[in-house]
């Protein structure tokens, strides 16, 4: 069978095929077998999990519509909205192509290599019919011969390479299912009774995908674990997992990090050499690139979403508008506390130890000292704004606004650590109450102060106040030095004690961030300059160097010394006037009581 034709009286029918491989262009027909005398027609601006307005609208092309052989009227209303003037006792067919260029997890790909979309870039959605039965038919040619798919969408009638036809109950379902095609690696494994599916497009022929496989299984594992507990325990009270089965689509790329979390599917992307690779004959197995650690954070965090954003969701998201901007003010604990605890599902699968945990946690911790825009903007704040600044970001972003991900994880800590303080429950109990207390629905914030109260008989009104809504510092040193964490003071890289963030290439420093109240913004530098060189003393004895890298500095100059620094602008020369820092530093998070820092990284009940 090349590709499945859905019956022809189901309501809704989009027909997916390849078109021009080299132009990369999908073509689509959308049947709709009961249309309205004028039939609206829409293409989503935005994707559900990223949020910005992204117009996918501008990449649709062709567009007709026929009835028989009859070519209907068709009117642009708006951006992504057309009407069709047709008759409703026969099929309306609306034809176009999609032009797909867009190698990230958010929008849709096609070359002669790989082929990826989500629904939100290529199926138009047919309104008054967004709750009927959709279906869709994933159709193959000769140029194909050796392409397979992958999509979590339940299969109606499909070939042996997963080409033929889907359904989805509703157009949400249609468009929470990313389809993946082409000669990928493919792999899989059960974790708690549960199918998993991994593919793999672009890998080298070092890559051990049963070390990712392994390693994957134990994740998931430690995710279901931690919602439901064990699997062979007569009694769950998380109930079972929301979903009977899972994909990974994994694309990796020469240099790329991101993930989209779906209801039972993600989309991932990552650099090449963070696979982990079969060892050499002698070598030793345990050993893989650093970046791998950080990909199986990705893999954790994106998994957890199953529960925490794609169930477990803001009000504001009960019902996705995909035509304009959907605002909420829960992200720092959507995205923020999932960010807290994916490097800690590492941790209780195995997968890291402590002291590795405590690394990835110093990270976090010291991208948010080093933002000062914590100061200005609250977390909630930074939450509704993500539309216009955290998906914006340009050289002032760390300057007005703070991250959803990692303050939200600092305030997850902050709270985990306090409730273990008490005695009285964790933050693990915390979101299986919540769970429960929402059943796996929509929650709001006083949902999360409901169970704070239920399950530590007091109000926590005053810390989300403070640590939510306010910008004051957080009290992360006295938590962590309780919880036999030692907090160390370390001199803070060049970068970091003048408040820049750079990129060096080929003996050229550019400045890209002047971050506010630093030693570089009071002596005049700016986004965009291009740092040559320095001076060093006075009048005759001074001495000029040409900067290849920051890190040099302090070759030439010491800390508390004033330099004149040599900067290209708009191609002219400034000389800066740069008193160099001394005694800024930067934090690193160390085990000082091994048995207290066990009982929290490792507790999985």
């Amino acid at each position: 069978m090349k590709g499945g034709r859905p019956s022809a009286d189901a309501p809704l029918v989009y027909r997916v095929e390849v078109g021009d491989l080299h132009a990369h262009l999908f073509r689509v027909t959308l049947t709709i077998a009961r249309p309205a005398e004028v039939q609206t027609l829409r293409l989503p601006i935005w994707i559900p999990g990223s949020y910005l307005v992204r117009e996918f609208s501008k990449n649709l092309q062709s567009l007709r519509a026929h009835q028989d052989a009859t070519a209907c009227t068709l009117r642009q209303c708006d951006k992504n909205t057309w009407e069709v003037d047709c008759s409703t006792e026969r099929p309306l067919h609306v034809a176009y192509e999609v032009y797909a260029l867009d190698n990230s997890v958010r929008a849709a790909w096609l070359d002669a290599q790989r082929g990826f979309f989500n629904g939100t870039s290529l199926l138009l959605q047919v309104q008054g019919q967004t709750q009927s039965e959709h279906r869709i038919a994933l159709v193959a040619d000769e140029r194909l011969a050796d392409w397979q798919v992958a999509t979590a969408l339940d299969p109606l009638k499909i070939n042996r390479r997963g080409f033929g036809s889907y359904r989805a109950a509703d157009y949400d379902e249609l468009v929470d299912c990313p389809v993946e095609m082409g000669p990928f690696w493919s792999g899989a494994f059960v974790a708690a009774g549960i199918d998993h599916r991994f593919v793999v497009a672009g890998a080298a022929p070092s890559f051990d995908g049963q070390r990712l496989l392994d390693d994957s299984r134990r994740i998931c594992e430690a995710a279901i674990r931690f919602w439901h507990g064990d699997a062979t325990s007569a009694s769950r009270s998380g109930g079972k997992p929301p979903h009977r089965d899972y994909l990974f689509m994994l694309n990796v790329v020469e240099d790329a990090y991101g993930g989209l979390e779906h209801r039972n599917s993600t989309a991932l992307i990552a650099a090449r050499k963070d696979l982990p690779r079969v060892p050499a004959e002698g070598a030793n197995s345990m050993r893989q690139p650093e970046g791998y650690t950080t990909l199986l954070g990705l893999i954790s965090h994106e998994y957890f979403h199953t529960w925490n954003i794609k169930r477990l969701r803001p009000v504001a998201f009960a019902q996705f508008d995909y035509g304009r901007e959907n605002y909420t003010d829960l992200l720092w604990f959507f995205e923020g506390f999932t960010s807290y605890y994916d490097d800690l599902l590492l941790r209780r699968a195995g997968l890291i130890d402590d002291a590795t945990y405590l690394r990835l946690l110093t990270k976090t911790v010291n991208q948010v000292l080093q933002t000062p825009g914590r100061q200005l903007q609250s977390v909630a704040q930074a939450s509704f704004d993500a539309w216009v600044k955290y998906y914006r970001q340009d050289e002032n972003t760390a300057n007005a606004t703070v991250s959803y991900y990692t303050k939200g994880a600092c305030v997850a800590l902050c709270l985990d650590l306090s409730l273990r303080a008490s005695g009285a429950t964790t933050l693990d109990d915390v979101m299986r109450a919540l769970w429960t207390h929402c059943a796996g629905g929509p929650m709001t914030e006083k949902d999360l102060l409901d169970v704070l109260r239920a399950l530590t008989g007091r109000a926590w009104q005053r810390e989300l106040a403070r640590w939510v809504h306010g910008t004051r510092e957080l009290p992360l040193e006295p938590l962590l030095t309780a919880q036999g964490v030692a907090v160390l003071q370390e001199p803070a890289q060049t970068a970091q004690a003048l408040g820049l963030r750079v990129t060096e290439s080929g003996g050229s420093v550019q400045i890209k961030v002047v971050l506010r109240g630093g030693a570089a913004e009071q002596a005049g530098f700016a986004a965009g300059d291009e740092w040559l060189a320095l001076e060093v003393g006075r009048g005759t004895r001074a001495q000029g160097w040409r900067l290849g890298r920051l890190d040099e500095l302090p070759m030439y100059a010491a800390p508390g010394q004033v330099v004149t620094a040599l900067v290209v602008r708009d191609r002219r020369l400034l000389r800066l006037r740069l008193k160099l820092p001394k005694g800024v530093t930067t934090w690193r998070l160390a085990v000082r009581d091994a048995a207290a820092v066990a009982a929290w990284l490792g507790d999985t009940r």
